[in-house]
């Protein structure tokens, strides 16, 4: 059922705002004895989570025995991350996801259904995957927070991706984001239902329905004039219209149609959020659709220093490279590393720019030209990008800079870009 739903375009919901609603959720939930939360990681900073995991802990203090970052397949957090995005809550509460070890499978979505929503793109059964602490029969209370937004893999970020990617198995990851990558991303992106989106609705409703989650979806949106994050939606539930109705705020909120195709385009990559172009390459998937044919896309990323957050993801992605959907696919079929790490795969096939347009990585003292080169991309020094495009005097959108017109990103994390020639509605 649906607990709270507040939000618009024009809303600004304070902080006092929020923890007044999750107040009154909480008081109708009910007495609870053990819970445990499962906010987003670091690469979530901007998504108001935090302070919400903090208000879930002033509120059942030390009912709140257990707080897991939804990892996924990256790195762990660090103290420092943790105590700058969830504050007063304690360090001893915190649990680190492993992806790979620390997982049980709840059941299988069965292939013929894989089959059916896919359109015959993939043909295999999905196993559902949790992280085993969520089976502990002692919690009466799993809060599942974060950030519903434009998404490459699934449609739109959250709900039961945080559930079966964020603290899911590296067989669930790996097939989710394959069947996304197959059946397209210029199909997928910006959609509340998808094909992944379906298979991971089906799990819920047949292996984890038992489970006592509730999700917190917030939606956000950057003020253009000052930059600071407006919280536009925030919406409690345990069923999919929670779900739905953030997604179409954020659709409405941090979707970006453009009147005319992207031919430069300059982002930055924050040093604070993006390490990886496991990460970084949000500047490529959110942007693909506003880009011309023959397009420049140049990607500052001085904190750069890996490709995967993971160390086995990463040797892939310096083996195969960033070199488009028929070669990975073509190596996938014919290279047993890759197939028994699909999520690799599908990170290989968003990061390419199918040939269309041309990506130039900037990167700072920890990542080479020969690696930035090696992976398929053009390399350019950041010092010379950075005083030719000074990022403190660019706004978001249109600028000109020495007579040229380019169109500047500060964070692709936070929205969807596209062209109505290449939105496919």
């Amino acid at each position: 059922m649906l607990y709270y739903a507040r939000g618009s375009r024009d809303d600004d919901i304070s902080a006092q705002e929020v923890r007044d609603a999750l107040c009154g959720v909480f008081r109708a939930l009910g007495s609870r004895k053990r819970v445990l939360a499962l906010p987003p990681d670091f690469t979530r900073l901007n998504s108001f989570a935090g302070p919400i995991t903090e208000m879930v802990n002033d509120y059942f203090g030390d009912a709140l025995t257990d707080v897991m970052p939804a990892l996924g397949t990256h790195s762990p957090m660090t103290d420092a991350q943790i105590a700058t995005m969830f504050g007063t809550v304690p360090r001893s509460k915190f649990r680190v996801h492993d992806w790979r070890h620390d997982v049980v499978t709840v059941g299988e979505v069965p292939a013929e259904y894989v089959r059916e929503v896919s359109g015959g793109r993939a043909d295999y059964a999905w196993p559902a995957q949790v992280n085993r602490l969520l089976l502990d029969p002692s919690f009466d209370l799993i809060l599942s927070i974060g950030q519903v937004v434009p998404h490459e893999v699934i449609g739109m970020a959250n709900y039961t991706k945080n559930i079966f990617v964020g603290v899911g198995g590296s067989e669930g990851i790996n097939n989710s984001h394959y069947l996304g990558a197959t059946y397209g991303m210029e199909r997928i992106m910006g959609r509340a239902v998808s094909p992944v989106r379906d298979v991971m609705e089906y799990a819920r409703v047949h292996f984890i329905q038992d489970l006592p989650i509730v999700y917190i979806l917030t939606v956000l949106a950057k003020e253009p004039d000052t930059g600071r994050m407006q919280l536009k939606g925030l919406f409690v539930g345990d069923d999919f219209e929670c779900f739905r109705l953030a997604s179409e705020l954020s659709l409405q909120t941090n979707f970006i149609m453009v009147e005319k195709p992207l031919r430069k385009c300059i982002v930055w990559l924050d040093p604070a959020e993006f390490k990886s172009t496991w990460l970084g390459n949000k500047a490529i998937y959110r942007t693909r659709m506003a880009l011309a044919d023959g397009a420049e896309l140049i990607i500052l990323a001085p904190a750069l220093r890996e490709f995967g957050e993971d160390a086995a993801i990463d040797s892939l992605i310096r083996k195969y490279g960033y070199k488009g959907t028929f070669h990975t696919l073509e190596a996938t079929r014919n290279n047993r590393d890759l197939r028994e790490n699909l999520s690799a795969s599908a990170h290989l096939i968003h990061g390419s720019s199918e040939g269309r347009f041309r990506i130039t990585y900037c990167p700072g003292p920890d990542m080479t030209r020969e690696g930035i080169e090696g992976v398929g991309y053009a390399y350019a020094p950041l010092d010379k990008m950075m005083e030719r495009y000074r990022v403190s005097s660019l706004k978001d959108g249109w600028n000109t800079v020495d007579g040229e017109e380019i169109y500047y990103i500060s964070n692709p994390a936070l929205g969807l870009w596209a062209h109505p020639d290449r939105f496919e509605d």
